[in-house]
């Protein structure tokens, strides 16, 4: 038989669903795949439930229904300022993986190049090769996560359409600062292109930091895709709501993208999410405030087994050294021996840089030794998922000598 797409063949099984199936197997805490256990706002889930029963459950308009492209562009006005149409600069999809395929979409030819942070989202990559463009990988490095602007110039040139990254960043829990930002958007305008902007953690920042939309800064707004998702905000991952803000003169190649992935998304859950939007600002402070002091939770229990605990000022996540524990591995290994020996999962950090050689970069391959958990989890389940590691720690002789040296 003729050969398939190659880019799709040579893509393994995703190391999430590898770990949570390792994790169901050995009957393992999940601290692995980033989704709460528990349920987002009742007032929004009852909306999405009413709006099953009110006889308006065919196609909806495909760039959203105008209740939702509102609450979008509202919301976006009430945090940042940012001014926007919600009838010509607001659309929304199934999901912001959805949303981050389609900006790439909308402005990438083959040949084009198409700058990436690592560590990234797994989806980045694939997309921009699927699309015939070339990426340019820069590298921020643990444990402080600084941007290395040097290299990030570097990757720019004249074949540079776009720029995408995350922020708060996946999986670090790094908050790009105002000084950061404007140094990318220097790049992005003297380069003349695009930044495709990953803020589905835009409300889930710690210890008063601010969340900076890249569109906020001089020159910006016409050269920015603002990505953000309901299943983040609202805990309500499976649900897939995500949305775009960008100029108009972007949103029309985004909105033919849009129509040629899902078209557009189940109107039930997008007057659920619209109905979450308007929320007082309250939920959104009491979401980072709860997730920070869940943050504050795992990282200390951590810490005191003698894991070299990073800083994570936004996300879900929070990574970890796993060298003071004395374990003799990699990450991967680490990770699984942790799933079946102690049945608590976590996430090698491995997973979110590419590889050297298929990347076509001659750089140093990834750190090894760093494991990420997410703490987006009810707190008896951090406490259990600690005191297993605890008792697997001190039955292999290493508790002891680990807070030794910490």
């Amino acid at each position: 038989m003729q050969p398939q797409n190659h880019l799709l063949s040579a893509i393994g099984t995703t190391i999430f669903t590898v770990m949570s199936a390792l994790a169901t197997e050995h009957g393992a805490i999940n601290l692995g795949q980033g989704f709460p256990d528990y349920d987002g706002p009742e007032d929004v889930v009852k909306a999405a439930a009413d709006a099953l029963l009110d006889g308006r459950n065919q196609y909806p308009p495909m760039t959203g229904l105008p209740e939702l492209r509102a609450a979008v562009a509202s919301h976006a006005k009430r945090f940042y300022g940012i001014e926007a149409d919600p009838n010509g600069e607001v659309i929304v999809t199934s999901g912001a993986t959805e949303a981050i395929t389609a900006c790439l979409m909308a402005v990438l030819n083959p040949g084009d190049e198409c700058v990436l942070i690592e560590p990234l989202y797994d989806t980045y990559l694939p997309v921009v090769k699927l699309l015939g463009a070339i990426p340019k990988l820069v590298r921020l490095n643990p444990p402080d996560w600084a941007l290395p602007r040097a290299e990030l110039a570097a990757a720019f040139g004249p074949k540079t359409k776009a720029i995408l990254f995350n922020t708060p960043m996946n999986p670090c829990g790094k908050v790009f600062t105002r000084e950061e930002l404007e140094f990318i958007a220097g790049l992005v305008a003297k380069h003349d292109c695009y930044a495709i902007c990953d803020e589905v953690y835009e409300h889930l920042v710690f210890d008063g930091m601010p969340h900076i939309p890249l569109m906020t800064l001089p020159g910006m707004r016409e050269r920015c895709m603002r990505i953000g998702s309901a299943g983040k905000t609202f805990s309500l991952t499976g649900w897939k709501v995500g949305y775009i803000t960008c100029d108009r003169s972007l949103a029309a190649n985004v909105a033919k993208a849009h129509q040629n992935l899902t078209f557009t998304t189940a109107p039930n859950l997008q007057r659920g999410v619209a109905v979450g939007l308007m929320k007082d600002d309250s939920y959104f402070q009491g979401l980072s405030t709860s997730l920070q002091a869940k943050r504050d939770r795992l990282g200390a229990g951590l810490k005191k087994l003698g894991f070299g605990v990073l800083d994570s000022k936004g996300s879900y996540f929070i990574t970890t050294d796993f060298r003071p524990l004395g374990f003799n591995g990699d990450d991967v290994a680490f990770c699984r021996t942790l799933t079946t020996e102690a049945k608590v999962t976590a996430i090698p950090v491995t997973a979110f840089y590419a590889d050297r050689a298929d990347s076509g970069d001659e750089g140093p391959d990834a750190p090894s030794h760093y494991a990420r958990f997410a703490f987006c989890k009810a707190d008896h389940l951090l406490d259990e998922a600690l005191e297993r590691m605890r008792v697997w720690l001190e039955a292999r002789g290493q508790l002891t000598a680990a807070v030794g040296r910490g």
